[in-house]
């Protein structure tokens, strides 16, 4: 390529590195860093964040715990959880709705696990389904650490495809009064239907989905608008230290069969 031709393309370049510079930087640190990071310790990200946690967290404090976590990603390095916006909403929810029992679809480190069993009622029961079995080993002692044993919160490391035909009969779970989907986006209508198959929603639980902004889940967004089924609410946020990347946390209360 020419000089002359080169320089062309200059304005197209530098408009775009401008426009779209908040995915550039989420690149950097998502990716690219994380990579490199990875590859030099022989740890995943999480599993650093757990060896900092340990050092600077307090034993037992579900809230000191939960904020160490937001510190290192927002001074250390980029986890890619909730954080604190959508973690307030989650909060909230799970205070005001008062679930007995919640299923929660990726744990992922388990920061939106710490979340939730720290918002449930007296004698509520959180079950969390994690695909990754070195994920889920953080999760595990993460949760352990913030002081919940089994019988409030119980980590499943699975498919969700292959948990939820188990709910009832493996894991006595007849009833989720609440939802969170928080792991792959385009699972989310898939496993919703599967919910909704089982039975497993009883008329007025809540179904939440992260995600569904960015990276997007538009068949299920499409699909909890129109079947008729749920009552549908967006809480639109940012992503954690990128507000200008639009995210939003979906919130659908279940009508019924019909």
């Amino acid at each position: 390529m020419s000089p002359a031709i080169a320089l062309a393309f200059l304005p197209l370049v530098v408009t775009l590195l401008v426009r779209y510079r908040h995915y550039f930087r989420l690149l950097v640190r998502m990716v690219l860093l994380r990579s490199l990071r990875d590859c030099l310790s022989g740890l995943r990200a999480e599993e650093r964040a757990f060896s900092y946690v340990l050092t600077h967290a307090l034993p037992g404090d579900p809230s000191h715990i939960i904020t160490t976590l937001d510190h290192w990603s927002s001074h250390c390095e980029y986890l890619g959880h909730m954080g604190p916006v959508k973690g307030q909403i989650l909060m909230r929810l799970v205070e005001e709705k008062a679930p007995a029992s919640v299923l929660e679809l990726g744990t992922h480190c388990g920061y939106s696990t710490l979340l939730i069993a720290h918002a449930l009622p007296p004698g509520g029961r959180l079950l969390t389904v994690e695909w990754d079995p070195r994920m889920a080993a953080v999760a595990e002692k993460l949760i352990r650490l913030a002081g919940f044993d089994e019988r409030t919160v119980e980590l499943i490391v699975s498919s969700s495809e292959e948990v939820i035909p188990r709910l009832r009969t493996q894991y006595q779970l007849s009833r989720a009064d609440m939802v969170l989907l928080a792991h792959r986006p385009r699972c989310y209508l898939r496993d919703l239907q599967l919910l909704e198959a089982h039975a497993l929603l009883p008329a007025g639980a809540t179904v939440l989905a992260d995600h569904v902004l960015f990276p997007g889940a538009p068949r299920f967004l499409q699909y909890a608008k129109n079947c008729g089924r749920y009552r549908c609410r967006l809480h639109h946020t940012g992503l954690p230290d990128f507000p200008a990347i639009k995210d939003g946390i979906a919130q659908l209360t279940y009508a019924g069969p019909g």
